[in-house]
């Protein structure tokens, strides 16, 4: 099989993007899944990271055609931008760094959707600082799906024992339950049983669906959503073939999860579904955006200002997102849906 040429976005100048993109590529190489690593980014940015850190390697600019070969200790580097050098301070984001940002991101998913790269990767990056430049999302996920122009999609995150499907992902926890929806369940629900097929070999999923409340709201005891929403959307689900049960308590069904009974758990919210998953993969995590026309991944952490450029940010999480797209895009070609 040849190669998958995987394009990783630098993600914010300023944070740890470019420190983890270089360690991961530079000082871990063999423990990345055998692909071509292509970097959208900005030299500058890249090698003060080497120097600041004395890291040795070779940046080398590509264009397309890609590489079909990688070469050691060398970073293939796609230049998108070309920062002034005396202007770049790790852990002080600018506007400049943010609008080359947004750049990356669009180039990385422009190179997906022309087939010219197999997946992309994409390193964190800083909503607050965008919205100064007119970032109009709530994250990375919603910007991905406006420009793949996808009206179906979920977020989730993933390790080697637990998989977990978001409903709902950037809002105030009094929003939630407005927000809930039969159908926003099923969608759920269907594109991780889908995408497990898809990208991870396993024929008949069986997915967890979680409660919004306490106990799966007792009976109604504790709240209606569970009868009135989650379990009208896992009977149709279920009518329509797929494997899910719930609506099950969230205080015990992730000990099941992760002991192997489901193949992952649909969540109703972001910190009902990360707490336990950061949990049990805290550094390897690994952030999928699934119903997009392409393959993304990335790490599930942020910009982490505090530490960037000073060697001590962790790179597992960027070479668990680069592994985890080359085994997506090696399942993608073999798969029969």
């Amino acid at each position: 099989m040849v190669k998958p040429i995987i394009g990783i976005t630098l993600g914010d100048p300023s944070g740890i993007g470019p420190e983890i993109i270089a360690k991961a590529i530079f000082t871990r190489q063999n423990e990345i899944e055998d692909c071509i690593p292509i970097v959208l980014g900005d030299r500058n940015v890249l090698k003060k990271v080497k120097e600041l850190l004395s890291i040795k390697g070779e940046i080398v600019y590509v264009k397309y055609p890609f590489p079909d070969k990688k070469l050691f200790n060398c970073l293939y580097l796609l230049p998108i931008s070309l920062l002034d050098y005396e202007e770049i301070s790790f852990g002080y984001p600018n506007k400049k760094g943010a609008r080359y940002t947004i750049k990356y991101i669009k180039e990385g998913v422009k190179l997906a959707l022309e087939k010219k790269i197999d997946a992309i990767v994409t390193a964190p990056i800083n909503k607050k600082v965008l919205s100064e430049v007119g970032f109009e999302f709530p994250g990375h996920t919603e910007f991905l799906a406006h420009l793949t122009k996808s009206s179906r999609w979920v977020m989730m995150l993933a390790g080697d024992k637990l998989k977990v499907s978001l409903v709902t992902i950037h809002l105030a926890i009094k929003d939630v339950s407005n927000y809930l929806s039969i159908e926003k369940v099923i969608n759920t629900i269907e594109l991780t049983s889908f995408s497990l097929r898809k990208y991870f070999g396993i024929s008949r999923p069986k997915i967890a669906v979680a409660g919004l409340n306490p106990h799966a709201g007792e009976e109604g005891m504790f709240g209606k959503e569970e009868e009135n929403i989650i379990r009208p959307a896992i009977f149709i689900c279920k009518k329509r073939g797929i494997d899910c049960y719930g609506p099950l308590s969230a205080d015990t069904l992730f000990y099941f999860a992760i002991n192997g009974r489901y193949d992952a758990v649909v969540a109703m919210y972001h910190d009902q579904g990360l707490i336990p998953l950061k949990m049990v993969h805290f550094r390897d995590g690994v952030n999928i955006t699934l119903g997009l026309p392409i393959i993304r991944t990335s790490v599930d952490h942020g910009t982490a200002y505090d530490i960037a450029g000073k060697g001590e940010a962790d790179e597992s999480s960027m070479i668990a997102a680069i592994n985890m797209a080359v085994k997506m895009v090696k399942k993608s070609k073999t798969s029969c849906d």
